[in-house]
């Protein structure tokens, strides 16, 4: 904002209340206590089991924490999914893979910090380059081992959140990594559907993600998401990644009513 201009309606709307810093505190130090058992528990229970529930269980309560409701509905997962859903926000992941266990194809911005890293790398994200074109083979290939190796994998096929108003255009390069005769794949759109609030709550803009995890920290309102689980795509729609990127886009569309 310009020095000396009024701030805007969304820029007040956005701004934490002086009420509201005690409940990021509350949260904060909660989240720190969530971190610090999950860490232990993680390393130990690596020694028994091959699939690890504790980011699965880490997440779930990171998202409780934030003030998160999760509503499931539509069509049960299946075991082995490959899941391609809207994105607005960084609570999209604490609530998918709460509800699902599944991993996650990130951008590869978010490995410069190392403790994110390091947190990501627990839940068997996969970390892509996007503008690295040279690359998407090996990306390719890595998601393909972290399907096979976890069941369930995410991707945000628009590349980047939005605000809650209308999609993105879905990209489909990563796609490739799914074959039509993959028979044992199921291939799922999902819509995360935030009702009022989304526009809220969306990352967007120039704002930090620091900044966005303030704002709705201090929210004492919980933030209520429906995932809903549309039906898996089949036949013409498994065709290639283009045709997999349209069905999925156009799923999301027709459930949003966004079309």
């Amino acid at each position: 904002m310009i020095s000396g201009a009024q701030p805007t309606a969304i820029e007040r709307k956005r701004r934490i209340a002086p009420w509201g810093w005690p409940l990021v505190a509350i949260r904060l130090l909660a989240l720190l206590l969530l971190l610090l058992t999950c860490i232990p528990a993680y390393y130990l229970l690596t020694l028994f089991t091959a699939r690890n529930p504790v980011p699965r269980l880490f997440l779930r309560h990171v998202g409780t924490i934030s003030g998160l409701r999760v509503t499931m509905q539509g069509t049960r997962p299946a075991p082995n999914t490959f899941f391609l859903a809207n994105h607005l926000s960084w609570l999209d992941i604490p609530a998918l893979c709460g509800a699902t266990g599944t991993a996650f194809v990130a951008q590869d911005g978010l490995a410069e910090f190392a403790p994110l890293r390091w947190l990501c790398s627990l839940n068997d994200t996969v970390f892509i380059a996007r503008h690295r074109r040279s690359t998407v083979a090996a990306q390719v290939a890595q998601i393909r081992r972290t399907l096979n190796d976890t069941g369930a994998l995410t991707i945000f096929p628009e590349g980047t959140t939005e605000g809650g108003s209308a999609l993105l255009p879905f990209k489909s390069s990563l796609l490739s990594a799914i074959g039509a005769d993959d028979a044992g794949l199921t291939v799922q759109p999902v819509w995360l559907d935030y009702g009022k609030d989304a526009a809220e709550i969306a990352w967007v803009g120039e704002e930090s993600g620091l900044d966005n995890a303030l704002r709705i920290f201090a929210r004492a309102r919980p933030l209520h998401v429906t995932l809903h689980f549309l039906p898996p795509l089949v036949g013409e729609e498994r065709r290639d990644r283009k045709a997999m990127a349209r069905g999925a886009q156009g799923a999301i569309e027709r459930a949003s009513g966004k079309e």
